[in-house]
């Protein structure tokens, strides 16, 4: 599944829209790794709990967003954002959201084609013996 930030993806055409798809979950701070991180914060610098849980956090709900795109047929995602919020003292919601879509590889001579949309135009093609 190729996903971008941008509303376009170079070197390829937009072919279907299935529409806005998400992914989200909403987490409790684990009270160890919360007292842990509240020690370490004295000192300043990284918070490798709190880190830990929003990559992991992030990586499900991306992986929730796929799953909802190519159940509706869609083999990339634009406009793809991030989106968290506080719910309370001890929940965080994150969110991972985007526009599920169809998206063909420009052929070499095509306008607009790259030299990474040519290459995979041709990988579905056979190649001479």
């Amino acid at each position: 599944m190729l996903i971008v930030t941008s509303n376009k993806i170079p070197g390829h055409r937009i072919d279907a829209v299935f529409g806005e798809v998400m992914g989200l979950t909403v987490r409790s701070r684990d009270i160890g790794a919360q007292m842990m991180a509240g020690f370490r914060s004295l000192g300043g610098g990284e918070l490798p709990e709190m880190t830990r849980a929003l990559y992991e956090s992030r990586q499900q709900v991306m992986a929730r967003m796929v799953t909802e795109a190519e159940q509706r047929g869609a083999n990339a995602i634009v406009a793809m954002r991030f989106d968290t919020s506080e719910l309370g003292p001890n929940w965080t919601e994150v969110c991972a959201y985007g526009t599920a879509v169809f998206a063909i590889p420009l052929a070499e001579g095509e306008p607009g084609a790259t030299g990474q949309s040519i290459y995979l135009a041709g990988a579905g093609k056979l190649q001479p013996e």
